[in-house]
């Protein structure tokens, strides 16, 4: 089963995933359709060459009907378009004379046409139509930004998300999978940081992040991470592993239970004292030992209390302990107070980590 359809948000990237949609070929008349478009493209080339002017239209023209060819052309099909690319370069040259041949000419489309293969050949392997690659990153981004999404709270409670990659990339191995349950009365999520940063880790994030959700709601609390350690471990991902944090909220009393996989801790602020208090059970991570062991702590979230959950990309800092992340954390933390929280979580990570080399994500919920 494919994953579900889903329109990126922005203008800019609708335009470039409905285009990616409307020019896939799925027929074979499609595919030749693609590869006659190509070469009636390369043949304009020489025309306008010809007859226009190698200044205007000198023969590298050519290089850009290859550009779509591996875009749109099956292997077989772009080495065809190669040697007409090839036999315009060949066709100017020999027009010219031979004191005149540019050497040039052959190693820029050489380049070209290595790189348009490499595409069609990636595409071919990976099973993709026209413009596919593209459109599942797309997709696999904005799969993982709904299931991220905290869902509605009652009155009186709040909460933010901040979820940021590693090198700008769209989306990471960090990841919140949250749920409200039907009464409104249960609030249960979990915070995940798999193995790895960016693209690398970005599948495994979705499919783990679609098996935690499955999970969510569905078993009880208390088994939640051992029946995740389960699942990792059927994937048999080698070096893949993820830490978790999971809390389960009853939102008319403010208790909460928190259970810990290899994860950083919470911090819990107390809004009577106005002091921030790491809340820090200690377990196994997820997918390395058959029998791990998970930490958990019971705690109350107060009116005017809050409860910051992170990655460590979050508190890394280089060459040091996590115990200094944490404080530098703590202490972005203090800053909030006088402010209040709306919009605190970006503000938190905007001071503690605005471009670590790591995947980042950060939720912030608190009560007023």
């Amino acid at each position: 089963m494919g994953l579900p359809e889903v329109e990126p948000g922005n203008a800019l990237d609708r335009a470039r995933y409905r285009f990616s949609l409307m020019s896939v070929p799925e027929s074979e008349r499609g595919r030749r359709l693609a590869l006659g478009g190509i070469l009636l493209l390369t043949g304009l080339a020489l025309v306008l060459n010809i007859y226009v002017g190698a200044v205007a239209f000198p023969s590298l023209t050519v290089v850009v009907p290859m550009v779509f060819g591996g875009l749109l052309l099956e292997p077989k099909a772009l080495a065809v378009e190669t040697v007409a690319a090839f036999a315009v370069i060949i066709a100017e040259n020999l027009g010219l004379g031979s004191s005149t041949i540019r050497p040039g000419s052959y190693a820029v489309l050489a380049l070209v046409s290595a790189i348009a293969l490499k595409q069609s050949i990636d595409r071919e392997r990976l099973g993709l139509s026209v413009g596919r690659g593209e459109a599942m990153l797309l997709e696999l981004r904005d799969r993982l930004r709904v299931q991220g999404e905290m869902p509605a709270l009652p009155i009186g409670w709040h909460a933010e998300v901040v979820q940021q990659s590693a090198g700008g990339a769209s989306f990471g191995g960090d990841f919140l999978v949250a749920t409200l349950n039907e009464d409104g009365k249960s609030l249960e999520l979990v915070l995940v940081d798999v193995s790895g940063k960016g693209i690398d880790a970005g599948t495994r994030a979705l499919m783990l992040s679609g098996a935690l959700g499955g999970l969510l709601g569905a078993v009880p609390p208390e088994e939640f991470l051992a029946s995740a350690n389960d699942y990792l471990l059927r994937q048999d991902w080698g070096e893949g592993f993820a830490t978790a944090l999971h809390l389960t909220l009853d939102i008319p009393s403010g208790s909460y239970r928190i259970a810990n996989a290899g994860h950083p801790p919470a911090v819990h602020y107390n809004g009577g004292t106005g002091v921030w208090q790491v809340v820090e059970p200690k377990g196994t991570v997820l997918g390395l030992l058959r029998d791990a062991e998970f930490g958990s702590v019971e705690g109350e979230l107060r009116p005017y209390d809050a409860l910051l959950i992170y990655t460590d990309g979050v508190i890394e800092v280089r060459g040091r302990d996590l115990v200094v992340g944490i404080d530098r954390l703590l202490g972005a933390a203090e800053r909030l107070i006088p402010r209040g929280f709306d919009g605190g979580a970006q503000r938190l990570l905007d001071d503690v980590a605005p471009a670590a080399p790591d995947d980042r994500a950060l939720v912030l919920l608190w009560r007023t």
